[in-house]
């Protein structure tokens, strides 16, 4: 009997991560030229824009300032606690083994690895990872195959102990094994896999191998002795939700450009006056309101991006109000997404395709509108039919009851913008309408992860964001029981069993065919909506390059770049 996990909110490992929806605090972008002040240049949306620089264009020193959304409890992140901003934070000192470019193109870190390369054998996919003979872990252990080893088994399996984000791609994985040294790596997959460059992207130090050290030696500790990259931690206060990384002394590549790169957690209006105030060197200014508030500001420049994410609507289906799966269904039916967007983008000069799937983004190959195949559409008549169905009258007030119980369901919103609480308001009329009492609760940006993690809501809305194109490859993570990111109850043993068989697909076009083929039966559950990807809109002071070089923020499409190349034109 599978036991259901009240944990997870990020897929670090694969595909993808879970944000804070909307917020704006970490809504950071890229490049392009917007001009030496702020507004919006009314520019369209570019895929990527996050002002690519070669090394020699920049200069040595400096420091740069950036806002996030928290600073969370749970910093391994690889652990199913982990969120977007744990990947983050990890990034600046943490390996990145493999790298990608925007359009999701890997390609291997050569500070890590001498060699990166797949094969057939046998019919099962070989992949070898030979590591630089300098590779060494901050606490002088040597990089070597026993990272790829300990990265695996606590990732292939939520039954061992350990309580990972994601099993997918681990799960595949035949053997790990020593090659001709202890630098050699060889990882063979059961049959051929056609996602190479999911797994092994970044690595768990090997002494982190037990239950315990997983799940808990990173609980407010970043344990900056397990990392090994160009800069480690500085400072770090989980009081004041801050940390800071400077140079690593141990480091064996390329020069960090930067002196010292801080984070600060901060909620939506803070992060905008800390901007202004010189506090900060790049903000999120996806709203109207935002662009409004730095439009006179001089030196800096407006980046426009296409966010690879989904901006969602999640329930709760243990919940009681949402047992019954004609009310789910009637919720999501009274949501009008095209209202939504208009409020998300007004002023903002950007449309898009439906988004209609988690699996795939409406400008890759193979998308189809999965949500609209599910029976999707806004209807306030058929969502009051399905609800008269499922025997919960209106009351003298219009909310509905059943059983003496009002149909009264939270809606948390981590943010203070005000775009976020029209949008809140909105949806809160939408549902009123069928006779759903919404019920709005403001708290601030830093207890998302814990709250999330917990379930202590109703409703959700938050971000799925992918750090690579191979969404299909995490079929499971989001739609499998005990899964992480996903936290909407709702799975069967019958869907489970079908999606295992997708991944037993070799090849890539024809497991992405099959992907969408299924994918409208497993929105069906209604647990969860896709409203929209929508853009990334940033300012950033004039001169800083190579901006957000992490997985996960999507600002440079798929991009994941070297962080020692983030710095400040010459």
């Amino acid at each position: 009997m599978k036991q259901h996990k009240l944990m997870g909110a990020l897929a670090l490992t694969g595909a993808f991560a879970l944000a804070l929806s909307g917020c704006a605090a970490n809504n950071t972008g890229n490049t392009g030229d917007g001009g030496d002040k702020g507004g919006d240049t009314g520019k369209k949306t570019a895929f990527a824009d996050y002002n690519p620089q070669p090394r020699e264009n920049l200069k040595q020193g400096g420091t740069v300032n950036f806002p996030i959304n928290e600073i969370p409890e749970q910093l391994n992140q690889f652990n199913s606690d982990g969120s977007a901003d744990t990947a983050r934070i990890a990034a600046w000192y943490m390996p990145q083994l493999i790298l990608f470019k925007p359009d999701g193109t890997p390609y291997k870190n050569d500070a890590y690895l001498d060699e990166w390369k797949n094969e057939v054998k046998d019919g099962n996919t070989v992949i070898t990872f030979k590591f630089n003979d300098k590779a060494t872990w901050n606490d002088g252990t040597p990089m070597d195959w026993t990272a790829i080893d300990a990265t695996w088994k606590a990732n292939r399996s939520n039954d061992e102990g350990f309580v990972p984000n994601s099993t997918s791609g681990y799960d595949n994985v035949e053997s790990v094994t020593q090659g001709d040294t202890p630098k050699t790596a060889i990882v063979t997959y059961k049959g051929e896999y056609p996602w190479i460059a999911k797994g092994f992207t970044i690595l768990l130090h090997p002494a982190i191998n037990t239950p315990d050290l997983f799940n808990k030696a990173f609980l407010s500790n970043p344990h900056p002795e397990w990392g090994a990259g160009p800069y480690t931690v500085d400072q770090f206060d989980a009081n004041k939700g801050f940390i800071s990384f400077k140079p690593n002394d141990k480091w064996w590549g390329d020069k960090p450009m930067l002196d010292k790169v801080t984070f600060t957690g901060m909620d939506a209006q803070a992060s905008i006056n800390a901007f202004k105030n010189g506090e900060i060197d790049m903000v999120g200014v996806g709203t109207k309101d935002r662009l409004a508030q730095v439009a006179d500001m001089k030196d800096i420049k407006i980046y426009r991006a296409q966010q690879t994410a989904n901006t969602l609507v999640e329930v709760d289906s243990e919940k009681p109000q949402f047992k019954d799966v004609k009310v789910r269904e009637a919720f999501f039916k009274a949501i009008n997404i095209d209202q939504q967007k208009k409020i998300a983008w007004n002023g903002l000069d950007y449309s898009e395709e439906p988004a209609g799937s988690f699996l795939m983004y409406s400008f890759q190959p193979g998308y189809s509108d999965s949500l609209a195949k599910a029976g999707y559409k806004y209807d306030p008549k058929a969502a009051n039919k399905l609800l008269d169905d499922a025997g919960w009258k209106k009351g003298s007030d219009g909310i509905r009851e059943k059983d003496g119980v009002k149909l009264s369901v939270v809606y948390p919103v981590f943010s203070d913008d005000p775009t976020q609480a029209a949008l809140a308001q909105s949806f809160q009329k939408m549902e009123k309408e069928v006779g759903i009492d919404l019920k709005i609760d403001v708290r601030p940006s830093n207890k998302f992860a814990a709250d999330y993690n917990s379930k202590n809501w109703d409703v959700a809305s938050l971000r799925f964001t992918s750090s690579d194109p191979y969404g299909v490859g995490d079929m499971f993570q989001l739609y499998g029981a005990d899964q992480g990111l996903n936290l909407s109850g709702v799975w069967s043993d019958e869907t489970d069993a079908e999606i295992h068989e997708i991944e037993k697909i070799g090849n890539g076009k024809e497991q992405v065919a099959a992907a969408m083929k299924l994918e409208p039966k497993l929105l069906e559950g209604w647990g969860l909506i896709s409203l929209y990807n929508g853009p990334s809109i940033s300012a950033a002071k004039k001169g800083l390059a190579n901006l957000t070089p992490e997985a996960y923020t999507g600002l440079d499409g798929f991009g994941i770049q070297p962080v020692e190349n983030v710095g400040w034109e010459k």
